[in-house]
């Protein structure tokens, strides 16, 4: 079952479900008792009110915001548990339906889901929420969220409230609460974990496919909340085979999964996800994909539009955003700042798109803050564990929130505690603690570097030994590479950050250098990226994918339109690549 463009859980997929996005009253009133809201906008959700596409585009501060709507179950549906998800309110919520409390939940990124069940009434329901986001409160996880009035420098507008979609969804009161699926590429298998909703005693039947080919087909018993095997899949042997089964950016192939559970012999639920066998290393100062050194192309992407901030336009977007990165010859991006909708996940699962996934940072240190990052960053790993295309986690960038890394002890060890946790949670994926300088404690060597002059970048990081020397040294703002030279043992050096280079004939904005014309974008990107061959350092991270407000050194203008032909752009970006 492939699921729609504007699906909201892709990776594990019910038949049934049921939209709220679209038009809700809406109102920024302070209070706090529901009955009290005197609704006076509407605005059209997912998007947040100071995205132009919600109705309402105001850039100002809203401290607390409320939403409104009714709905009606489907005649279908009685008798069965009804689930109310939200993909993401920023930044604390609270949720009433039919004037009962159903929800509360805080972190600005993460879904969550309340069974409303018990307190529908006859006819129409009425939903309310309540988010609160203090735009002032630095010690948030905000990302890319200005706390000034207007945006400035590399922040931008703030994203308040309902930003993911709201839907409806029925179950069985038994039903699959969640799968995590951990490949393991040398015994061509996969280890399967599935939690239901509750204790019970039944049977789990697990259906796995390649396109039309089935690869397994099992039955478990189930008694309990948790039942855990191992799937081994058929090994072809050999290389040319074997890649017909593993998942790449060049073969992205994913292994559809069914799971029906049945109690007493009836199918009270069945959900179609997927995944894939992929496995990635840091070794022998390479990244590696399915055990082989692969040179990494990425490009920073914020994901952001101007009429949506941090909500795309539509699903289709989501899907276009991953097949212009690859038609420029991109194998990955780096998701900065933004723990990105699912459905982009998915599209980047399907069509092949290595993505580094990064926990939006706070900006002040303390207590309140590190709790609020450890929340966010638990789910975050749980949301996107079983996503193939996420190969690195990225804790913090350029010591954000971390200002004293070389002179506090308690930020370093918040740093190494993040690190630490996503290796405990994940064995599977890399890990970086702090992206661009000041590591601490990283799986990869990632530096942040805006030189302008191709000839330097190729000094610095043209070759291996290089990039280790210049990886212990002051590269931007007064920051050193490694805080800890002993810390240096080996791993794989990448350039995460570099180019910035602006072209833009109408807008007032800025870039790390600026051209007048598209042909000098050309030349000098090509010029960065022939400075970084494979040989030398282990991979790249171009800035960036989009222009983004007032920050225009995108390859793209933000309305996605290239600014140079994406064929000539392909070329440049794959000069000296070993990759097909």
């Amino acid at each position: 079952m492939q699921p729609t463009p504007d699906y909201p859980r892709p990776q594990f997929v019910r038949p049934d479900w049921l939209s709220l996005d679209g038009p809700w009253q809406f109102s920024t009133s302070g209070v706090t008792d529901p009955a009290s809201v005197s609704w006076t906008d509407e605005i059209r959700v997912p998007f947040a009110p100071e995205a132009p596409l919600s109705g309402i585009g105001d850039e100002g501060y809203h401290s607390v915001v409320w939403y409104q709507r009714t709905f009606e179950v489907p005649n279908e549906w009685r008798g069965q548990r009804l689930l109310l998800h939200f993909g993401a309110v920023d930044y604390v919520a609270q949720v009433w339906l039919n004037g009962r409390l159903v929800a509360m939940h805080e972190g600005g990124h993460t879904p969550f889901v309340a069974d409303v069940s018990d307190v529908l009434v006859d006819g129409q329901q009425t939903l309310v929420v309540r988010a609160e986001d203090d735009p002032h409160d630095m010690r948030l996880p905000r990302g890319k969220q200005d706390w000034l009035p207007e945006a400035h420098g590399i922040w931008y507008p703030r994203t308040t409230g309902i930003w993911q979609s709201v839907w409806l969804e029925p179950v069985n009161a038994h039903n699959l609460a969640r799968v995590r699926f951990t490949p393991d590429v040398p015994s061509f298998s996969v280890r399967v974990e599935v939690d239901t909703s509750k204790a019970l005693q039944g049977t789990l039947a697990i259906e796995v496919r390649h396109g039309d080919r089935i690869l397994a087909r099992d039955r478990w018993d189930v008694d309990g909340t948790r039942i855990a095997r191992t799937i081994s899949l058929p090994d072809p042997g050999i290389d040319n085979a074997r890649q017909q089964l593993l998942w790449s950016p060049e073969h992205p192939n994913l292994l559809d999964v069914r799971m029906r559970l049945e109690v007493d012999g009836v199918v009270v639920d069945d959900v179609h996800t997927y995944t894939a066998l992929r496995s990635v290393q840091a070794r022998d100062g390479f990244f590696q994909l399915n055990g082989r050194p692969y040179p990494l192309r990425l490009v920073l992407d914020q994901g952001y539009w101007a009429d949506g901030l941090m909500t795309a336009p539509s699903g289709e977007a989501l899907r276009h955003d991953v097949e212009l990165a690859k038609a420029m010859g991109f194998n990955g991006v780096r998701k900065h700042q933004k723990i990105e909708d699912p459905r982009f996940l998915y599209w980047a699962d399907s069509l092949g798109l290595l993505v580094w996934e990064e926990l939006p940072s706070a900006y002040a240190f303390g207590p309140d803050a590190v709790a609020r990052l450890t929340r966010t960053w638990l789910e975050v790993i749980q949301r996107d564990y079983n996503h193939p295309s996420i190969v690195t986690w990225v804790a913090f960038n350029e010591s954000w929130g971390v200002p004293d890394l070389p002179n506090d002890a308690r930020q370093r060890h918040a740093v190494a505690a993040l690190y630490h946790l996503a290796k405990s949670l994940d064995g599977t994926r890399l890990v970086v603690g702090n992206d661009g300088w000041e590591h601490v404690v990283t799986d990869l060597i990632t530096l942040h570097d805006y030189s302008r002059d191709p000839a330097t970048l190729a000094d610095r990081y043209g070759t291996d030994s290089a990039a280790r020397t210049t990886a212990l040294q002051v590269i931007e703002h007064g920051r050193v590479g490694m805080l800890d030279p002993d810390e240096e043992r080996g791993q794989p050096v990448l350039l995460s950050e570099f180019g910035g280079v602006r072209y833009h004939p109408d807008a007032v904005g800025w870039g790390y250098q600026q051209v007048d014309d598209p042909a000098d974008l050309l030349t000098i990107y090509a010029a960065m990226i022939a400075a970084l061959p494979p040989s030398g350092i282990a991979g790249y991270c171009y800035t960036q994918f989009t222009d983004t407000f007032q920050e225009q050194n995108g390859l793209l203008f933000d309305d996605r339109r290239p600014k140079v032909p994406l064929e000539a752009l392909r070329a440049a970006t794959r000069e000296g690549s070993v990759i097909d």
